[in-house]
């Protein structure tokens, strides 16, 4: 039985380190807490609250009965009016809205006849699961009315930017930041810890550079890296899903730019908190879980609850994603997409400048 004491005994000394290495602790309770609540409350298939524009070309009570019953579906939330088709898909293009509704000027008589669309949705076919939600809005009474003429459906669903539903052409573009997140966070979480662990890092303080000119010149491998996986995959994404580019491919090159500078101070700031290449893998890859996962990159955002929008909103993948499908998918400018570009400034600024003061205060 001497084997099995010294099993225990080595077993016992291994979990007492565990327990007292608090950052891993934490990792192990904490990574189950935050998957349980993320599926249990932050995913959500029930889309509520869709950014809507109409298109009220009836301008009748009978149309304004009909935005409030499709109101009362919870699918659509903001709803505003636009005066012209040019507006509403501008709205589309930008997005503004997911969601876009054309009455028509004899809506009444369509209704009655039935041999006609009464009513036109678009639906921004960039965005997972909007075309199934949309489907819902035709259980709307007025719709539906008795003593009609027969039709299948007095509604028209046009799915805009993906007319095949082809769910590469959702999935595929929003792989750019994906794969961004995972390379460019993990790999320079781990850039000073390495160097330190090495004793490397009070060799090059002893340099002519400052701190601020150390930390640039380990970030611009990884910014060159990061150039080259956005044209591997958009040119994969061309060869193999047939997924082209609707806008600016020197304004999405721009935008993946600033997502990747936010990636890396974000992963430089794990690398001031680690205290091991270990510790820096593992809260890297706790960053990505809720990323992947809340950024609407294979979930609907408008499914979230409250609380998980406003967290989302934190995450420069969630605003990433949001530029990469509007310049590939809808065609949008840079200028469309401005409060995007605007939180990731934001992110960068903060996330660089707490990684500086870290870093400061360490070497201090």
């Amino acid at each position: 039985m001497n084997w099995l004491r010294r099993l225990l005994a080595i077993s016992s000394k291994e979990a007492r380190q565990l327990v007292r290495d608090r950052t891993t602790f934490g990792l192990i309770v904490g990574v189950p807490v935050m998957q349980i609540l993320l599926f249990g409350y932050a995913i959500n298939f029930d889309v509520r609250d869709v950014a809507t524009v109409v298109l009220d070309q009836s301008r009748t009570a009978l149309a304004r009965q009909l935005i409030a019953d499709l109101r009362a579906t919870q699918v659509l939330g903001t709803v505003r009016a636009v005066d012209s088709e040019a507006g509403l898909r501008r709205a589309l293009q930008e997005g503004a809205a997911s969601i876009g509704i054309v009455i028509a000027p004899d809506l009444e008589r369509r209704l009655y006849e039935r041999r006609r669309p009464a009513l036109q949705i678009l639906v921004d076919g960039s965005q997972p699961s909007l075309e199934n939600i949309a489907q819902g809005l035709v259980s709307s009474p007025l719709l539906q009315r008795p003593g009609t003429q027969p039709m299948a459906r007095p509604v028209e669903i046009r799915v805009e930017y993906n007319p095949a539903k082809r769910t590469a052409v959702q999935i595929v573009p929003a792989l750019i930041g994906v794969v961004l997140t995972l390379t460019m966070v993990v790999f320079t979480s781990m850039a000073l810890v390495r160097e330190r662990e090495r004793g490397n890092l009070e060799l090059l303080m002893t340099t002519p550079l400052t701190r601020g000119q150390l930390m640039l010149g380990k970030l611009l491998p990884y910014i060159a890296i990061g150039l080259v996986q956005t044209t591997l995959i958009l040119l994969l994404s061309w060869w193999l899903f047939d997924v082209l580019i609707a806008g600016s491919l020197a304004e999405l090159y721009l935008g993946a730019l600033l997502f990747i500078a936010a990636s890396l101070a974000l992963g430089l700031f794990v690398s001031t908190v680690a205290q091991s290449q270990f510790q820096a893998i593992q809260m890297a890859f706790v960053t990505l879980l809720p990323s992947i996962l809340m950024s609407g990159f294979m979930f609907p955002f408008d499914g979230m609850p409250p609380f998980a929008q406003a967290l989302a909103q934190v995450l420069p993948l969630t605003h990433f994603n949001e530029i990469v499908r509007g310049i590939v998918l809808r065609g949008a400018v840079l200028a469309d997409l401005q409060p995007q570009l605007g939180k990731l400034a934001l992110f960068l600024l903060v996330t660089m400048s707490a990684a500086l003061l870290r870093f400061h205060k360490r070497l201090d």
